[in-house]
């Protein structure tokens, strides 16, 4: 079996195979410049509605039968992000106060009204890969890796899905977690 892949998912007219999730750093970084070289492309040739809709396909192929619980990658490697708005929610759901759940957990995130966890992997990473919060895991965690979603960066403006894939290299170099999104 190929060692890159864990499984091989295929979809009308396609086969993809997914990167075991140990591998999945390394082989991002063998294929940097290919990627960079193809987002570059894309930014000047593509019609962001088709592309939204083939990111579309792709994710639903891809990600149909994945087991989030298996890799935890995006976990591991950012800080979780929580909104204002789910701070009471999961605490409740932790069994704490708000305050000592923000004290505990959560540091406040200049730009966006979201605070994100304090510590990587992310705070609420069990050892058995669930995540602490059970069924309040936040939505952008849930959602994540977004490439199925429209997403925005501000109420008023739309980015496509390549738009956010466009940004990926940026926000990493930047030290951010993810795309974001409100």
């Amino acid at each position: 079996m190929d060692s890159l892949a864990t499984s091989k998912i295929s979809s009308p007219g396609r086969e993809h195979k997914l990167v075991a999730p140990e591998n999945v750093k390394s082989e991002a970084e063998k294929k940097e410049k290919e990627n960079m070289a193809f987002r570059t492309f894309l930014k000047g040739h593509a019609d962001e509605r088709i592309l939204d809709q083939q990111f579309a396909e792709l994710h639903e192929a891809l990600f149909a039968n994945y087991e989030c619980d298996r890799c935890r990658n995006c976990c591991k490697l950012y800080h979780g992000a929580i909104p204002q708005e789910e701070i009471e929610k999961d605490a409740a759901c932790l069994g704490i106060s708000q305050e000592r759940f923000m004290d505990q957990y959560l540091q406040k995130e200049l730009t966006e009204e979201r605070y994100l966890t304090k510590r990587k992997p992310c705070d609420f990473l069990e050892p058995n890969g669930s995540c602490k919060l059970g069924g309040h895991k936040p939505k952008s965690c849930a959602d994540y890796p977004y490439t199925n979603k429209i997403l925005t960066s501000k109420p008023s403006k739309p980015l496509s899905a390549f738009s956010a894939v466009n940004s990926t290299k940026r926000a990493r170099k930047q030290g951010h977690t993810k795309k974001r999104i409100k």
